[in-house]
């Protein structure tokens, strides 16, 4: 089958991206192909086009593969030019029922935008990306997806010499908070407006209407991303690197970095090997929430209203409305975790007074426990505060509280030792432990016990590296 590409991007923003081809495999060789995936998407791959589409070995029929431009505040600091150092856009992809995908290739070679990188990726972090993304779809979450890994034949080096590989991944669009900041810090207006037009109408066309278009499209950013870091935080997951530029306009997770899911409860818990102060710390993550998001409304400010006094003065009504918001958001994650039905005034102190108690235990099993003080008690190093809480929440949850449980918790999450095996013994060429995983955290509410459990003791204190 020919992909039908589209290339709206390159076509309607001139000037936001420069024209390279992917580097070519030498000898490609096809690790993964998401076919569930790619039936969504309404294309039907063999094997042999997935391998050369995917890995730069050839390219798709129409594909327009192109290196976007954008810049981003890196742990705080402003980087004015990051851009698509190992990646190529080659196109966009409208499925049968009207949506539209970007289809793009990670650690596909370099580009202008690489910044002395070699533009290249090894096999075991596009195989995480894939099953965090795979787990995080299966969750409902909005995510960036896998459709391919294509090993490259070529090996790279990064601490030691490593194969080498390609990700084909599916987003919604990959338009950043870090695109707007790229031409806003060169004070390039019309193309500020450009962007935000084209995300208006690619993501929220309804308010092409609006009486003010750009004040609805930050406030629509604002609830989509707000509802993220709240969905986030209810499966302990831990992104690693929430910089301006992987914050996407979409409101989807982008960018499995150094990303990971804690285990024992500790809200200053940080898996990045570059995160040396805490900055993206678990606990931290609704803070750089609207630290990144007052970025984005920064570069809007020209177009929110004639008078920047004026302006500035909604966006900062915008801004202080992100807390209560991610608030709300949180507190009815936590309802359906606590298996709790309806609202009442006291389930923001039960939610509250449940982290405290269950500090060291383990987040996912906890929730996925909580009916049976029996399986509940040996997570815990201290089970006295916990027991003090019990009874509050056995009068609120009710009749019914152990399968609403078991609905919303997931039982199997990409455990970190689980993640490693699988990616080492990929590294080594056996796909099979990588396989048994994928197909567990497909589907996370299936109790499949050697998934299911915390990390043996020693396995130690786990560190994730970006992969560049």
């Amino acid at each position: 089958m020919t992909i039908t590409f589209d290339n709206s991007w390159a076509r309607d923003l001139p000037g936001t991206y420069l024209r390279v081809p992917p580097d070519p495999a030498p000898a490609p060789r096809l690790l993964m192909l998401n076919r569930p995936l790619a039936a969504d998407l309404g294309l039907t791959l063999t094997d042999d086009q997935a391998r050369d589409w995917f890995s730069g070995a050839s390219l798709p029929p129409g594909a327009d593969p192109i290196a976007q431009a954008y810049a981003g505040h890196q742990f705080g600091g402003f980087s004015p030019q990051l851009g698509d150092g190992r990646a190529h856009l080659l196109g966009e992809v409208v499925t049968p029922d009207g949506r539209r995908f970007d289809i793009q290739l990670k650690g596909s070679g370099k580009t202008p935008f690489s910044r002395g990188g070699d533009g290249k990726a090894a096999i075991g972090p596009m195989l995480r990306e894939v099953l965090v993304s795979e787990f995080m779809a299966a969750m409902d979450v909005p995510t960036t997806r896998a459709l391919a890994v294509v090993a490259t034949g070529q090996e790279i080096w990064r601490e030691t010499k490593l194969p080498g590989a390609v990700l084909a991944r599916v987003a919604a669009s990959h338009l950043r908070v870090g695109t707007f900041q790229f031409f806003a810090a060169r004070g390039e207006q019309d193309k500020v407006k450009a962007l935000a037009d084209h995300a208006i109408a690619r993501h929220y066309p309804d308010l092409a209407s609006a009486e003010n278009p750009y004040l609805a499209f930050l406030d629509a950013v604002i609830t989509r991303q707000a509802a993220l870091i709240a969905r986030w935080m209810g499966l302990g997951f831990i992104h690693g690197v929430m910089n301006t530029d992987n914050m996407a306009i979409s409101g989807e997770t982008i960018d499995y970095g150094p990303c990971a899911f804690m285990e024992a409860y500790a809200p200053g818990t940080v898996f990045s090997s570059i995160d040396h102060q805490g900055r993206y710390a678990y606990a931290n993550q609704p803070l750089i929430l609207g630290w990144n998001l007052a970025r984005l409304a920064e570069t809007l400010v020209p177009l929110l209203d004639p008078s920047q006094e004026k302006a500035i003065e909604i966006a900062n009504d915008r801004l202080s409305g992100i807390a209560p918001r991610y608030r709300a958001d949180w507190l009815a994650v936590m309802r359906r975790k606590l298996g709790l039905l309806g609202e009442d005034p006291g389930d923001a102190s039960l939610a509250d007074d449940l982290l405290p108690a269950m500090q060291g235990a383990d987040w996912t099993l906890t929730f996925r426990r909580l009916a049976d003080v029996t399986a509940l008690r040996p997570l815990f190093p201290d089970f006295t505060a916990m027991e003090a809480w019990l009874p509050r929440w056995r009068a609120r949850a009710g009749d019914g509280a152990a399968e609403r449980l078991s609905q919303a918790n997931p039982a199997v999450i990409p455990r970190n030792h689980k993640v490693e095996d699988a990616l080492t013994a990929a590294t080594s060429g056996d796909m099979a432990p990588f396989q048994a995983l994928l197909s567990a955290i497909r589907a996370p509410f299936t109790e499949t016990e050697p998934y299911m459990l915390p990390a043996p003791t020693g396995f130690g204190q786990y560190v994730t590296y970006c992969g560049t």
